[in-house]
């Protein structure tokens, strides 16, 4: 009998508590890309930010008086940096109160990569900010005029690179499948993510969504979106890439909101879409393992950490199939040590 080891311990999150949202759909933003629907995405009703504050402050004082700990609060869905001077400073203040309060430890937010500098980067951690995540959505010169951003790679990389000198987290939020993205671009943009410091990526595939520019663009035949089965191969190398890194993937694919799922008009959707990557992800390190160790022969055993359960044979047993290919039955598989799976041969 032989047996080998992989690891597959949890990259740790980097949150500084649970994250606690406030979204605000194309505030600050210079443009329109032509993916982008951000009242959809966040189930954006009109809303002033005025209100959206009130509303996050009344969320916050339940939390604290229910006992809960303290949250990062995380400022979504537009470009914090670009954002008018009252508003941002709206949001600083909103953010200072809560820590003081003790409701909240940090902040995070999300902006573009033309819209950030040393200056702004510094007065941030001042304020508290912790992390800044960056819509990078590709490193790719032709992906990245395509989808109109107004900037090129080199742009991309130096926000990266001024949010890790300036002593933040870096997350990263990357698109497959968007015009110029192919599975080789998004792996390329995976390892260029973690090359630059990433600390945390999200994997957005990219979907048709009804008001967009792209959406015009599917209905005249000029693009279309990837397909479920490439989606869910293509982010599970991307995960594996990540894994190795040892940095995590805080989200794949767009939180389920009624007024995305009716904006929707194609595109890879599906309710169950991280847990189908994970399953693809382990199966593929093991097929990859099996090749490499002991080519052609069957396993006999297979020892998976307990977390794996609920996901290891895949969204209605779809990958049972494959793993009996590699000698894995139900009653060749067990549970063993976190943090890692054990082959045996």
């Amino acid at each position: 009998m032989s047996t080998v080891f992989l690891d597959w311990a949890a990259p740790q999150s980097c949150a500084a508590g649970a994250v606690f949202p406030v979204f605000m759909p194309f505030m600050g933003c210079p443009g329109r890309c032509i993916f982008c629907a951000q009242d959809a995405q966040t189930g954006g009703a009109e809303a002033s930010l005025t209100q959206r504050l009130a509303v996050a402050r009344a969320a916050l004082a339940r939390r604290a008086d229910r006992g809960l700990p303290p949250v990062e609060l995380a400022f979504y869905g537009g470009t914090f940096t670009a954002l008018p001077a009252p508003a941002q400073e709206a949001c600083l203040a909103f953010a200072a109160e809560a820590m003081r309060a003790g409701q909240a430890v940090a902040f995070r937010c999300s902006t573009r990569p033309d819209c950030l500098s040393a200056a702004k980067v510094r007065a941030l951690r001042e304020s508290g900010c912790g992390c800044i995540e960056l819509g990078i959505q590709s490193f790719a010169d032709a992906a990245l005029d395509l989808a109109r951003r107004g900037y090129g790679q080199a742009v991309a990389i130096t926000a990266c690179e001024l949010v890790r000198a300036g002593g933040l987290r870096l997350g990263v939020q990357l698109l497959p499948g968007m015009p110029g993205v192919d599975r080789a671009v998004f792996l390329q943009d995976v390892q260029t993510a973690l090359s630059v410091g990433a600390n945390m990526l999200r994997f957005y595939p990219c979907l048709v969504l009804e008001g967009t520019a792209l959406a015009e663009q599917w209905r005249a035949g000029r693009f279309a979106p990837w397909d479920l089965p490439v989606t869910l191969d293509a982010l599970a190398e991307g995960w594996l890439l990540a894994h190795a890194g040892g940095v995590p993937v805080i989200r794949m694919g767009l939180a389920p909101e009624a007024s995305l799922a009716d904006a929707v008009l194609a595109g890879p959707v599906h309710p169950a879409l991280g847990a189908r990557v994970l399953a693809r992800a382990l199966l593929l390190a093991v097929r990859r393992a099996c090749a490499q160790y002991a080519p052609g022969k069957p396993l006999r055993g297979l020892e998976i950490p307990h977390r794996c359960q609920g996901h290891f044979w895949g969204a209605g047993g779809e990958l049972r199939s494959a793993w009996a290919g590699l000698g894995i039955t139900q009653e060749r598989l067990s549970c063993g040590q976190e943090g890692q799976i054990r082959l045996i041969w």
